[in-house]
């Protein structure tokens, strides 16, 4: 994470760079050799604008010298490229770190102090230099010190400036570029929030009991997740990520971004995160009736669950991605909806929860590509599987397919079997047509429910999964439509993306299909090849 002071400093900023990574490089050296905290701070004379910039360095204490400093020259390399002319700036990495102010913003002497620089030169890379820190002695060896830096550094700073010259061509050339660089937060409450929400491990290993076998809640796709109860009494779901696993690192710390930053009813709370050794754990509000497939997708369990509490959990996931869409300051594709991730509390709110494939969405653009394509099959709307395009509607379709799998009490994406060879959504739509879509409700719901109200959640399920996006609605409209009992809704057109289970292997190997489609009944027909369309007969 980098985050930058947004005051520029008023001095030659080349100078100002070169005096900063000089100041780092000496607390870096220090920390690494000279401490066995491996921390250092230091102090650095500059100009009359700026008299003083203040330094520190960290690493994690079990990590040995030599990948301390490695570490440390590894962040701050990156002061050049980011923080180049800001008063001050961070550098934070799992397991370094490094700081600078042009004021005190620690307490207690520093663990060295340096000369102004003799010569303006510009930012040197992050060669280490050998500035050996020496405790005070009374009288001559107190000043023999004091000299030898002084004359150390002005020429080192020389020569790192000549040989800056040529590496800054080099670096220029291999610099990425502007898509491939990541966003980093800049704004300084960013990182106050997210200290506000560490937690110690050793808390978290006692609210768990040692994450035991018997408090587990579950298992997600990056790991587990226990139940624990914190010092205060506060219940808590802890996220713990596999540590085997690479690839979470990046959804962890996309979700600690997102999730810290949402507040609404209808998202669950993030009560704290931790990274300390080696593990990588985020901690949740506790939602005693856990997700919705563990309850609506059981034959007795589904019965808790009567017309009321199915209408208030479809209306309050239709608000929670209305406030990710449109209302929120961070406009977010949560890409992952499903009946797993929408959590329930004890008066069945419901509360989307896993926003670790969620993406930030510019608000000057309408759609994003990715080639890589991640989700859960049987909730993807058609463009994002077979083109990698996603957007707030690729959502929709996966909130319209939910409002199915709520009324119906049955799976989506898990529909695929010998006894029920038609899936969902062709079963809907040709009960849909054929007007006897009270056969296929949940049974606990058939004569306990309004059949009109019925009917309308299900228009809106069947506008919501409509193959076009542009055909889709905007949550906005959704909730209009859901509370609102004058608002006459347009007739769904008939889904021709019904694809069969082998189309789901095809994509989850990587490759589009591109000489098929889908047919409304379920059958994959072959694309004309001189590209007229294919008559599709259908009986009165």
């Amino acid at each position: 994470m980098i985050l930058m002071n947004s005051q520029n400093v008023s001095s030659p900023v080349k100078a100002f760079d070169a005096a900063v990574t000089v100041l780092l490089n000496a607390t870096g050296d220090y920390a690494a050799a000279n401490s066995t905290r491996l921390f250092a701070t230091g102090e650095e004379a500059f100009d009359a604008a700026n008299p003083t910039i203040y330094g520190l360095t960290q690493c994690t204490p079990d990590m040995s010298p030599a990948d301390c400093r490695s570490c440390l020259g590894g962040i701050i390399s990156m002061a050049p490229q980011y923080l180049s002319g800001s008063q001050g700036g961070r550098v934070i990495r799992m397991r370094c770190n490094f700081r600078y102010e042009v004021y005190s913003f620690f307490s207690g002497a520093p663990s060295l102090r340096l000369p102004a620089p003799s010569t303006p030169a510009t930012a040197p890379p992050p060669t280490p230099v050998n500035v050996t820190p020496t405790a005070a002695t009374p009288g001559r060896s107190k000043n023999k010190t004091g000299i030898a830096v002084a004359i150390a550094l002005p020429i080192v700073a020389a020569v790192l400036a000549i040989s800056t010259v040529f590496i800054c061509f080099l670096w220029r050339r291999r610099r990425p570029s502007r898509e491939q660089t990541p966003s980093y937060s800049t704004n300084a409450e960013d990182i106050e929030s997210i200290d506000s929400l560490l937690l110690d491990i050793s808390t978290l290993r006692s609210a768990t009991d040692n994450f035991a076998e018997s408090n587990r809640l579950g298992e997600g796709g990056f790991g587990a997740v226990y139940k624990g109860v914190l010092p205060d009494g506060q219940e808590i779901a802890v996220k713990r990520l596999s540590q085997s696993s690479g690839q979470g690192i990046q959804e962890l710390k996309n979700e600690l971004v997102l999730v810290a930053k949402l507040q609404h009813k209808n998202l669950v709370r993030l009560v704290g995160v931790c990274l300390q050794e080696h593990e990588k754990l985020l901690v949740y509000e506790y939602m005693p009736n856990r997700s919705i497939d563990t309850i609506l997708f059981d034959p007795e369990k589904s019965k808790e669950l009567g017309w009321g509490k199915r209408v208030k959990i479809i209306n309050g996931i239709a608000r929670g991605l209305q406030y990710l869409h449109e209302d929120s300051q961070l406009k977010i594709i949560h890409r992952d909806l499903k009946a797993s991730n929408v959590l329930l509390d004890s008066d069945y709110t419901p509360k989307i929860s896993d926003f670790g494939l969620a993406r930030l969405f510019g608000g000057d653009r309408s759609r994003e590509i990715t080639s890589r394509v991640v989700g859960t099959y049987g909730y993807m709307s058609p463009e994002y599987a077979m083109r990698g395009h996603y957007s707030i509607k690729s959502d929709v379709f996966s909130f319209g397919v939910l409002i199915l799998e709520i009324l119906t009490g049955r799976r989506s994406s898990g529909s695929f079997n010998i006894e029920q060879s038609v899936d969902l959504l062709s079963l809907v739509w040709e009960h849909w047509t054929t007007g006897t879509l009270v056969e296929i409700m949940d049974p606990s719901l058939r004569g306990k429910a309004p059949a009109e109200q019925m009917l309308k959640c299900v228009h809106i399920g069947l506008l919501c999964v409509q193959d076009n996006p542009v055909d889709r609605p905007m949550m906005s409209t959704v909730n209009v439509m859901l509370s609102s009992g004058s608002v006459s809704l347009q007739a769904p057109l008939k889904l021709f993306f019904i694809p069969k289970s082998g189309y789901y292997s095809t994509v989850h190997s990587g490759s589009y299909p591109t000489a098929s489609q889908s047919t409304g009944n379920g059958k994959s027909g072959a694309m004309s090849p001189n590209e007229v369309s294919i008559t599709e007969l259908e009986p009165r």
